[in-house]
């Protein structure tokens, strides 16, 4: 298990540039199964998760290329949908949640799909119901093994579109209907879908695929199928998750940093987010510009009552913004409530917080009261453990500010969200190793 050593309170310069959305990335990467020509995917992040996505592709027969960095071209037209019973499969796509996703194109395209229980960060109950009752409605009837947990859905002939109307509004969920409907018989209709960009980007590249999708969006969502999909070219947005950790990470560090080329128009509350914490950020052409910071104040509420954050359905605030935003409150001059609404398990990490001089008080599993330091008293350094992505990003940019050397354990946790972190810290200034 690798490590990170990192000498803190050193104040950083520079200009960074994010990587291709993770998110995005783990849904674009397999409308490529539903069809036999080629798909070409750039700005794909080279990180863990991801990887082990186009891995899992290449072992059910897509073919890959790669053109260059972030560059890939697939070609599905020699699927081995064997694979997808052996014990290796079951191995491999249990370790990625990601793979969830290649369910739908496989059941639209092939008639079957299966997928054993899949793994990614341990921060709560991760239904997939929403996944396979949306197939249900599709016509595809449902299995589970339980003592493999091993899921599966299987049609005799062709999907049928159906109304539907979603428990919740699940990104990954409405993803993978959406793959599957596109290619069923009639109509498909969604409502409370999820309409986040990178639910945006896979219809618009479905669409450039040929399928028939409208109310791209909106939480209604029309989908016409069609017979067959040809192949396209499409470019990964810029990850909003790193473009927020840079942000937190700026302001902790009481630091300089342009972050180049963020694609504004789809950081939706992220920058206003921030403001409300009293970070200073600037629009300048479609790059981000944080000035240094020797304090930011957190806002009141109109009425001067603390400030409340919580996630929501986009355009609401990405759950996987909580814990940065929960860490640049502990430097912050004032108090905030944080409340993580979707996963009981993700504020777990604030002990760890304490333990370096943080004032958080854990209400319940799923909010936090932190009373900002002001930069009045720097947190110290300690040893600790990355317990999932979000939460490790988030304790290292705590040690970049703490007083001394931290080690950070678990680091792969890291790294399955974000590309060569250390590298790219280390251009800007951080005193970060990898051992």
């Amino acid at each position: 298990m690798g490590t990170f050593k990192i000498e803190g309170g050193i104040r950083l310069k520079g200009e960074i540039t994010p990587q291709g959305a993770k998110n995005e990335a783990l849904q674009v990467l397999c409308p490529a199964l539903l069809t036999s020509e080629k798909v070409r995917i750039t700005n794909v992040p080279d990180i863990i998760d991801v990887n082990k996505l186009i891995v899992l592709l290449g072992n059910l027969g897509v073919k890959i290329q790669k053109n260059g960095p972030g560059d890939y071209t697939f070609q599905a037209d020699e699927v081995n949908i064997d694979y997808l019973k052996t014990e290796a499969f079951k191995k491999e796509g249990g370790s990625l949640r990601g793979s969830i996703m290649i369910v739908g194109p496989l059941l639209a395209r092939f008639g079957c799909g299966y997928i054993p229980k899949p793994g990614g960060d341990k921060i709560g109950r991760r239904r997939l119901d929403t996944h396979f009752e949306g197939f249900i409605n599709l016509g595809a009837k449902f299995r589970y093994e339980r003592e493999d947990h091993f899921y599966g859905v299987e049609c005799e002939g062709k999907l049928k579109g159906a109304y539907m109307l979603l428990d919740e509004a699940s990104v990954t969920g409405t993803a993978n209907i959406v793959m599957a409907a596109v290619l069923a018989e009639g109509i498909t209709t969604i409502y409370n879908a999820a309409c986040e960009p990178y639910l945006q980007q896979l219809c618009k590249m479905l669409n450039s695929m040929g399928a028939k999708i409208s109310g791209v969006g909106s939480n209604l969502l029309t989908i016409e199928g069609v017979d067959s999909l040809g192949g396209c070219e499409h470019r990964i947005l810029p990850d909003m998750i790193e473009i927020g950790s840079w942000i937190g990470l700026a302001a902790m560090t009481r630091s300089e940093i342009t972050i180049k080329n963020v694609s504004w128009d789809n950081l939706g509350i992220i920058p206003n987010t921030f403001r409300k914490l009293g970070i200073t950020l600037e629009k300048r052409g479609d790059d981000i510009y944080i000035p240094t910071h020797e304090n930011y104040e957190i806002k009141t509420d109109i009425d001067g009552s603390i400030l409340t954050i919580a996630d929501a359905p986009w355009p609401g605030l990405t759950p996987d913004l909580l814990s940065i935003i929960l860490v640049v409150a502990t430097q912050a001059k004032g108090d905030v409530l944080i409340h993580q609404k979707m996963f009981e398990s993700r504020l777990f990490f604030v002990d760890k917080l304490i333990d370096m001089g943080a004032k958080i008080m854990l209400c319940d599993p799923h909010r936090a009261v932190i009373m900002g330091h002001n930069f009045e008293s720097q947190l110290k350094a300690t040893t600790m453990s990355s317990p999932d992505i979000r939460a490790g990003i988030s304790l290292l940019i705590a040690a970049l500010t703490a007083k001394g050397t931290s080690i950070i354990q678990n680091i792969e946790q890291i790294d399955r969200g974000y590309e060569r972190i250390d590298e790219r810290l280390r251009a800007i200034g951080a005193k970060i190793v990898r051992e």
